[in-house]
């Protein structure tokens, strides 16, 4: 058999080196073989298919999931200026870089998830204003490492989560595949790896949860990992962004439309309406931490809205469903607690189980309509 050289085949196939290479290493030519830090083509292999016109295949959610919840944290509480740092809000693509994490979670249908704040913490909270997630508040970002911001996100997702991934703004284009392959894993620590190195993110058994809050190490999840022994997974990925640093922002807009292309799906928000929209995620999110804190003012810390506008969406939904969500405490004493009453859990939980079966639908129907789609294209 004879081989061509990277170059020779994207002069065959009409398409640049960049894009031979991402064939190459997603292992989509059959009988590609590599020498050292170069690949040998076969010269009869025929150019892989365009993923964007091949049939979407939004996979149905493991069996797994059924009875694990998955959360995540992602610490974003650092400084940053032009010299130093990470900015959330560096723009890769057409959305920034800490919007574009939570979308891939979202993709991935992890939930609930906790984003650490700490410098320029209110602009970040109005930058993520509208996309459902928690914030938690590291107020000594200054004087304290990356672990003292993971430890507030684990100590609020330890009992509500059975997994939980770890991610930080330095590796922020891993895929939603990659995150459902670590899932139905199961081990205290599961790693992903793409071509033997070890990447990011990490996914955690929420077992571990209570060794790593008592760490009082300065060697961070490593020292933590080291220092407790606990069994590890080395999930190997065809992921090359599990390692992507955005450190290198050339390197990730080199990926960038093959990394949009897989984040194609139905992104779908609900509603309930009358005269007009009275419950939405937001709405939903602020019934989910009311119960969780017994505080309509801690849910507000979380969701960085202000009381007075929680307890306007309260007193909406209320009107419009007919009956009481919220338990209204009388007096001033600071031991009574604000909680969901018997309705408004049992609201809460049927709007939950709606909103999964509709986005379930609409993975189903999008995949269908989208393969009639490519279909009538291919015959054009």
């Amino acid at each position: 058999m004879g081989y061509i050289s990277v170059r020779e085949a994207a002069k065959k196939w009409q398409v640049s080196e960049r894009r031979v290479h991402q064939y190459c290493k997603e292992d989509r030519i059959p009988g590609l073989q590599r020498f050292g830090r170069s690949w040998a083509i076969p010269e009869k292999a025929e150019k892989p298919s365009d993923p964007r016109r091949e049939v979407v295949k939004l996979e149905a959610v493991p069996t797994v999931w059924d009875s694990v919840r998955v959360g995540a944290v992602i610490t974003a509480a650092g400084s940053f200026d032009e010299d130093r740092g990470i900015s959330p809000f560096m723009n890769i693509g057409n959305t920034s870089l800490i919007r574009r994490i939570v979308l891939i979670f979202q993709t991935a249908r992890i939930s609930p998830i906790v984003v650490i704040t700490g410098y320029k913490a209110l602009e970040l909270e109005h930058h993520l204003s509208d996309y459902g997630v928690i914030f938690i508040q590291n107020e000594d970002y200054e004087g304290s490492d990356k672990l003292a911001s993971v430890k507030l996100g684990l100590d609020f997702l330890q009992d509500k989560c059975d997994k939980i991934f770890f991610a930080s703004l330095k590796i922020p284009m891993f895929m939603p595949e990659t995150l459902k392959k670590m899932i139905c894993e199961d081990n205290a620590i599961i790693v992903p790896q793409f071509e033997e190195r070890n990447g990011h993110p990490l996914l955690l058994d929420s077992k571990i949860v209570p060794d790593i809050l008592n760490y009082q190490g300065n060697e961070g999840m490593q020292g933590a990992m080291n220092t407790f022994g606990w069994q590890r997974t080395f999930l190997e990925v065809q992921d090359e962004g599990v390692l992507l640093s955005a450190e290198n922002i050339d390197r990730l807009e080199d990926t960038l439309e093959l990394h949009d292309e897989k984040l194609l799906r139905p992104f779908v928000r609900l509603s309930i309406e009358k005269a007009g929209a009275f419950f939405d995620a937001r709405a939903e999110l602020l019934l989910f931490l009311i119960q969780e804190f017994h505080s309509v003012q801690g849910a507000c810390k979380q969701m960085a809205i202000s009381r007075g506008k929680a307890w306007e969406m309260i007193t909406k939904m209320e009107k419009e469903l007919g009956f009481t969500l919220v338990e209204r405490q009388q007096g001033g004493s600071r031991e009574r607690k604000t909680k969901l009453t018997a309705e408004g859990m049992l609201f809460l939980e049927f709007f939950k189980e709606y909103e999964e079966c509709v986005k379930l639908f609409a993975i189903q129907k999008f995949q269908e309509k989208f393969s009639e789609l490519q279909r009538k294209i291919e015959e054009i």
